[in-house]
């Protein structure tokens, strides 16, 4: 991870000693000894500032309240002297992205740093999404939990291949955002994209919505009519809920996708059809007694699984965030903060309707109208101390892990706990551990 990091201590010492740690780490690194002229150098856009929290003139939380005011958009991570934990709750209330009492541990510092770094990355691919959203609204798949990386590199896969996909998952998991990504990425992005609810295709009209007529079948129709299929030509034709068509439309479209080849009703003459075919489905369809076998082996060139977002947990507050901003600029709002506090609230929700309901509820937060175990919309106003405090310790806990690659026992160590109370306090927050990490220790 490459990132250009300013770092702030009138101590040149220690001022020196940072840059080298944070250099060899693989940053590229700015120092200064004042914060004015950390300031005056914000034109070069710095992915994350490192600052002490006293200095001579503008000190630590005056400089952080000074980059929130001009809104440079970094981040911020203050030094704390040792007992400072008053300062450290009027950092975080003014909005520093964390901080650390000194002396600090390296690894620890590195594993903040590169915490920072990452949350920055994920607020400025929200902001790059926004952005092209009138273009690409259709194909933009969030997330960086595994998961959802995992769920992007088999869209890629896909692809780059052009055979034919069942795409199986549950409501409001993104299937049909999942088929346009694949068309997008594909090298038929420049054909035309059909959807086709098959739930809404009545069984009388759908021999001409699919395959159209040719002209004169229909009194009232001298020109003919192109079918879906004939549309998609080129391109891709996505059969969405593919898993409610009736069978005698099944065995007509089999017929097809075998041919490659269409018939308007009413002419003999065959029109070659080069098209991709996307189903998606909420339900294994080899095990629907409906669902015609070698109509679903003709489909399933390939499967893909879409995750649920219980998978991808992680990436909850950041989708949330996402929808809220751009029900708040549709509504001509500020864009909304989400608090750390509503964050972790939002991680511990059943979400049984998926994305499509973390979406309701981040545009209805987004007006205001949103309110959940105690955290309504963005006029919410600051966390109590209470609140403040279980942040600070669970930014804390969750550095530890990190530097210790999730390894809870060497955590506890390191935070000077019961590892039994570490686990307590892990799951309050919301906070989880790599089972692989700790498969051969004992409780």
């Amino acid at each position: 991870m490459s990132a250009n990091i300013y770092i702030v201590d009138d101590d040149a010492d220690h001022l020196s000693a940072l840059c080298d740690l944070v250099q060899t780490s693989g940053f590229t690194v700015r120092a200064f000894a004042l914060a004015e002229d950390a300031l005056g150098a914000m034109v070069d856009d710095p992915d994350l500032i490192i600052s002490d929290l006293r200095m001579p003139k503008m000190d630590g939380i005056a400089f952080l309240k000074e980059v929130k005011a001009q809104n440079f958009g970094v981040p911020v991570v203050l030094l704390t002297g040792h007992g400072d934990i008053g300062h450290a709750v009027e950092a975080i209330r003014a909005g520093a992205e964390d901080f650390l009492e000194k002396p600090y541990d390296s690894a620890h510092l590195l594993a903040v740093v590169r915490r920072a770094l990452e949350a920055q990355a994920a607020r400025r691919e929200v902001a790059r999404l926004q952005t092209v959203l009138a273009e690409h609204a259709d194909v933009s798949i969030l997330g960086k939990s595994r998961a959802m990386r995992e769920f992007r590199k088999r869209i890629a896969a896909l692809a780059s291949v052009d055979l034919d996909v069942v795409i199986t998952g549950e409501t409001g998991t993104g299937k049909e955002l999942a088929a346009r990504a694949i068309h997008a990425a594909g090298t038929r992005r420049d054909g035309p994209f059909v959807a086709l609810n098959c739930a809404a295709l009545p069984e009388a009209m759908a021999e001409t919505i699919l395959f159209g007529h040719g002209a004169g079948v229909f009194a009232h129709d001298s020109k003919g009519r192109v079918g879906k299929l004939e549309a998609a030509h080129g391109g891709t034709l996505m059969l969405d809920e593919v898993e409610t068509m009736h069978a005698p439309i099944q065995a007509k479209l089999l017929r097809v996708l075998q041919e490659r080849s269409i018939e308007r009703m009413g002419e003999t003459a065959a029109r070659p059809l080069d098209v991709r075919v996307i189903a998606t489905s909420k339900t294994n369809l080899r095990q629907l007694d409906t669902f015609r076998p070698d109509f679903y082996f003709r489909l399933a060139g390939t499967e893909l699984t879409t995750p649920t977002l219980h998978e991808a947990g992680e990436d909850i507050p950041l989708i949330f965030a996402h929808y809220a901003q751009l029900a708040a600029r549709r509504y001509g709002r500020a864009d909304p903060e989400v608090p750390w506090a509503l964050a972790q609230k939002l991680k511990r929700l059943a979400w049984t309707g998926n994305v499509r309901e973390l979406k309701t509820s981040a545009e209805a937060y987004a007006l205001g109208i949103f309110d959940i175990g105690g955290v309504a919309g963005p006029s919410v106003g600051p966390m109590t101390l209470a609140e403040r405090v279980s942040e600070f310790e669970a930014r804390e806990i969750s550095a530890v892990l990190d530097t210790h690659a999730g390894n809870t026992l060497r955590a506890a160590e390191t935070l000077g706990l019961p590892r039994r109370t570490l686990n307590d306090k892990m799951r309050r927050y919301g906070l989880s551990a790599d089972p692989e990490a700790n498969s051969d220790r004992e409780e």
